[in-house]
């Protein structure tokens, strides 16, 4: 059985939480991080030494990093789906994980302890319009990117999907002034007609 280590409105959680979901493979999920605490104690540790979430957890087998797990996930379990066998498609969906994670999550996370856990009368107007125009940058990326394609991952669905939607569920669910960006919104809402999607990753933002 496989335990997913993180609390579940996590982002970088749901991604994996999602990945499992869309396999069908039986799983637990453990609440840890944010108002759960423990990333620090001992037990958490020996998992993973950087105490951040998720961490998976096989039998003897430890895993984190969440792009590496779904990746993990996905060649396990989803060889004929999620995981593409030609080298450049993986390559192709790939790039965008790493994508996401070195370029849009960190604007994210900024735009949510700026945005959304700071309180309107302690925001800093300067700051929080340079993190939504970086983040509106990267956005219009994939919007132009997803004129020529249903998908991030290509003409299928797949892990690219997976690494990016919790990202722009965020940025589409709170109350801000957005430009439209319609193939980035139609792809969002192909998304949000998958019960996996429904399940895991529309649900409470904090």
């Amino acid at each position: 059985m496989i335990t997913i280590w993180g609390r579940k409105n996590s982002s970088n959680v749901k991604k994996v939480l999602w990945c499992l979901e869309e396999l069908n493979v039986p799983y637990q999920q453990v609440d840890i991080g944010g108002k759960f605490g423990k990333l620090n104690e001992p037990e958490y540790l020996r998992m993973n030494p950087n105490a951040v979430i998720p961490c998976l957890q096989e039998e003897g087998f430890i895993l984190w990093e969440s792009n590496t797990i779904v990746r993990y996930v996905a060649a396990k379990f989803g060889s004929d789906s999620l995981y593409p066998a030609d080298l450049q498609e993986r390559a192709n969906v790939e790039k965008w994980m790493d994508w996401a994670g070195c370029n849009l999550f960190p604007l994210i996370k900024q735009f949510m302890i700026s945005f959304v856990r700071t309180p309107k009368d302690q925001q800093d107007p300067e700051t929080l319009s340079r993190i939504l125009s970086e983040i509106e940058k990267l956005l219009t990326i994939v919007n132009g990117t997803l004129n020529n394609q249903s998908y991030l991952s290509g003409e299928k669905f797949g892990m690219a999907d997976i690494t990016l939607a919790p990202l722009v569920y965020l940025w589409l669910n709170v109350e801000i002034e957005r430009s439209p960006l319609p193939n980035l919104e139609r792809w969002y809402q192909l998304l949000t007609k998958r019960s996996a999607f429904q399940k895991i990753v529309m649900t409470e933002i904090s």
